[in-house]
């Protein structure tokens, strides 16, 4: 009696794949055209961010011929002319400015994060006083807002009003700032803390001592936030800062922007090395909007090794 043997099946070549049937097809290696067409997509993003910054940063060094050449913004670069940048810090308001946002961005983000860090340890210890009142009361605010009006009157009741409090107080805690440091609070073994309090440390010793250190990603996520929404506050300016030498760099910006004139961009040549007239008021609109870019830009860089830690850890986990 015969049997019958079925053809041996060839084994795949090196370029024939086979997918696991266990598998979901997002697990799979990408194929050459996935991996091109990432790669286009990745570039035109790239591109996207920054072929607008170089155009504002040749604008802000061009001369008045060279934007009457390329009519409004320019490109590609010719001849560098830094009259702007002479302009806007020779007059005083600009560097004024930057100054006050320093002042305000410093202290605001120290304000904030040791508020923000003490609020969200209280909250994440479940035997702490008032602890479902006091988070129910935070995370109410995700859905109500006083509104303008009744901040206007409390910030003005406060005396407060033409003072660089009434741009760092009003916005002193951010609730999803909270929340995310909250969660990643939680997460800290219990074991830890019951082990300090055994050796008779207090919770602001077991804050500083243990929670903190294993907490840096977050806190340095959380830092990044607040110093660049204190750098780029600008509404609060608007409303609460009348005189012109307590304006943030972002509230200059505005004035330089709508005005399109300042002390220093009227028609009249200044008077400083290197600047043989008064620099087009183009020009000098990019040299502020560049100042105020390049301090964020400095920042983060130090702050992105921590960027996805902190933010997926602290949101995710809990």
């Amino acid at each position: 009696m015969t049997t019958y043997a079925p053809p041996p099946v060839p084994a795949p070549g090196p370029s024939r794949r086979r997918r696991r049937s266990d598998r979901p097809v997002w697990e799979e290696p990408p194929s050459p055209l996935g991996l091109f067409g990432k790669g286009v997509v990745l570039a035109l993003l790239v591109a996207a961010v920054l072929v607008p910054l170089w155009t504002v940063l040749v604008t802000s060094l061009a001369s008045r011929a060279t934007i009457d050449e390329a009519g409004g913004m320019v490109l590609v670069p010719r001849e560098i002319d830094p009259s702007a940048y002479l302009t806007i810090f020779s007059g005083g308001d600009v560097t004024q400015a930057v100054w006050i946002s320093t002042v305000v961005t410093v202290l605001g983000t120290g304000v904030s994060l040791l508020l923000t860090v003490l609020a969200a340890y209280g909250l994440s210890r479940p035997g702490s006083v008032a602890h479902r009142g006091l988070l129910f009361y935070f995370l109410l605010t995700f859905l109500i807002f006083p509104g303008l009006v009744p901040s206007y009157l409390v910030v003005t009741g406060l005396g407060l009003k033409d003072s660089i409090w009434s741009l760092i107080l009003p916005s002193a805690i951010s609730v999803f700032n909270l929340v995310v440091i909250r969660a990643f609070f939680m997460n800290v073994p219990g074991e830890l803390i019951d082990s300090a309090r055994i050796d008779g440390a207090g919770e602001l010793r077991i804050l500083t001592r243990i929670v903190l250190p294993l907490s840096r990603a977050v806190v340095a996520v959380v830092g990044l936030f607040y110093a660049v929404g204190y750098w780029n506050a600008y509404f609060n300016a608007v409303l609460y800062i009348d005189s012109n030498d307590k304006f943030p760099i972002q509230r200059v910006l505005q004035s330089y922007i709508l005005a399109g004139q300042s002390p220093n961009v009227s028609g009249t040549p200044v008077n400083l090395p290197g600047v043989t007239a008064y620099p087009p008021t183009l020009a000098v609109k990019m040299a502020v909007v560049v100042v105020t870019v390049v301090p964020a830009v400095i920042v983060y860089p130090f702050v992105q090794r921590h960027f996805t830690k902190g933010v997926i850890t602290g949101a995710v986990k809990g």
